[in-house]
């Protein structure tokens, strides 16, 4: 019925110019009038109406009855249906949705919609560009590698056994000394008004650790047990609160308990109690970890420079509503962290123009690079199966323990956050397909080498661009976030670009 109905539009393509297209569709009074009818009539044997046999239903008092709804599905379904066929008419990729205009005049609507008038409206769309792909074969990278220093091992080992040393109470009267644990019960304050998430009872302070904000643990320093102390601190301009952020606040502090540390002895009774063997073993354990670590710092450099070689490969059309997504979506991390830090542009030794040139800068780089990967992972058939994505979600639903089962049913309900786990599946299996026939060096480097991040790995370098949109292919490619909220406007670009 759709398709007989589509016989009936009269579609004009009226803009066909770079990225942008247009059609003019309008539909006829007399067509849409028969259009109502054949809906109607089959309607009459599936309503039930008190007085009328199932059947018998007149059709006048149907168009009466359900005539607006049902037209105003018809027009609803023409125009989906129009979408669909223009698209694969033309053979279109979309860059985002169609953007439907119907006209200003509401009488005319109206009218459609009663059955007593035509309707005319346009179909604007914004498709992907066409490029042609590179060879991967003439890309060079280096991967850095570095080895695991037996120092690094031995600075985690003395790491671990500092939080598990033991504790035991001074002597009455000790004064408490930096390093030391005391037990605290304190309610905090903001001009003399208790705060929400600011009282706390049988509270242990390792006075040094820097677990609380800045200045807190210091004014512990010189308290004995029964001590009641005043505490004054500002919370950072940073601080995730934003009603707290850069507030002075007063803890009037109850001093419970203190107590000094004693020594881990770091041997193999210490493995055990973190469930190794023996201490050779946990030192095993220890540089698998580092390894490791060391391989995903070295994979994501290697992974900027890939996309630094692509981007400088490519040059072509952007969608101008994919770039001002981005855009928006950087812009408005930016200047939310302006405000929540209290600066502004000039404080940054930059201005908004400035800023603004840069970011847009880093919004066309984004969607070009998510382009690019995401038709060589069109080209490639890379698919990311559903077990890997579940495995995904399961990964993520670990970072919240005791709230696994709210997790994993927020993402089973939300299409859009499942994207969101499948996009770096997606883009890591795409840069592993150039990486297996690009050509990569390995270079030796010191693990302090690995760790310095170079000035050249900014924010551009990661792709954003929405892959489901810019390819019609259901993939994402994009695996960062937008500015982290430390990012400054300025040049603190790498900040807004590191992967999470």
């Amino acid at each position: 019925m759709l398709t007989k109905a589509l016989k009936i539009m009269q579609v004009t393509n009226t803009l066909s110019e770079g990225l942008k297209r247009e059609f003019n569709v309008v539909l006829a009074a007399q067509d849409l009038a028969e259009r109502l009818t054949t809906e109607l009539v089959a309607m009459k044997d599936k309503v039930r109406i008190n007085g009328f046999r199932p059947g018998k239903v007149p059709l006048e008092h149907l168009r009466r009855m359900y005539g607006r709804q049902v037209m105003g599905d018809v027009v609803q379904n023409l125009v989906n249906e129009t979408n669909r066929k223009l698209i694969e008419d033309n053979g279109l990729k979309l860059a985002l949705e169609p953007k439907i205009v119907f006209p200003e005049d509401q009488a005319v609507i109206e009218a459609a919609i009663a059955g007593k008038g035509g309707l005319e409206f346009q179909i604007q769309l914004e498709v992907l560009p066409k490029f042609e792909l590179k060879d991967f074969g003439g890309i060079s990278v280096t991967r850095q590698v570095a080895s695991v220093d037996e120092n690094a091992v031995d600075e985690t080992l003395k790491g671990m056994a500092a939080q598990s040393r033991p504790f035991s109470p001074r002597k009455a009267g000790q004064k408490s000394k930096t390093g030391d644990r005391v037990v605290i019960d304190f309610v905090g304050m903001i001009d003399g008004v208790p705060f929400e998430g600011g009282t706390g009872t049988d509270i242990p302070v390792d006075i040094g650790s820097g677990q609380f904000i800045p200045g807190f643990e210091e004014q512990l320093v010189g308290v004995v047990a029964g001590d009641t102390v005043i505490v004054k601190a500002t919370f950072p301009v940073e601080y995730q609160a934003a009603n707290l952020a850069g507030k002075e606040a007063t803890f009037n502090t109850v001093i419970k308990g203190v107590e000094e540390p004693g020594e881990a002895k770091i041997d193999d009774e210490f493995a055990k109690g973190f469930g190794m063997e023996s201490l050779d073993k946990m030192k095993d354990a220890i540089r698998s970890n580092i390894a490791r670590e060391y391989e995903v710092v070295a994979r994501r450099k290697t992974k900027r420079e890939l996309l630094d070689v692509l981007d400088g490969q490519y040059d072509f059309e952007l969608p101008p509503s994919l770039v001002e997504q981005e855009f928006n979506g950087i812009w408005s991390q930016v200047t939310g962290d302006l405000q929540q830090s209290g600066k502004t542009f000039a404080d940054e030794d930059t201005t908004e123009e400035a800023a603004r040139t840069e970011y847009l800068g880093i919004a066309k780089r984004r969607v070009r690079l998510g382009l690019v990967l995401a038709e060589i992972g069109d080209v490639a058939k890379v698919v990311v199966s559903d077990e890997e994505v579940s495995q995904g979600v399961m990964d993520r639903a670990r970072q919240f323990p005791g709230q696994e089962k709210m997790v994993w049913d927020f993402y089973r309900q939300n299409p859009q956050a499942i994207a969101e786990i499948r996009a770096p599946l997606f883009e890591d299996k795409v840069v592993d397909h150039i990486l297996a026939t690009a050509k990569v060096t390995d270079k030796t480097v010191s693990y302090e080498e690995l760790l310095i991040e170079d000035d050249s790995e900014r924010v551009a370098s990661q792709p954003k661009a929405k892959a489901k949109k810019a390819t019609n292919a259901g993939e994402d490619a994009a695996s960062d976030e937008a500015p982290k909220a430390k990012a400054a406007p300025k040049a603190k670009a790498k900040k807004a670009a590191d992967s999470e």
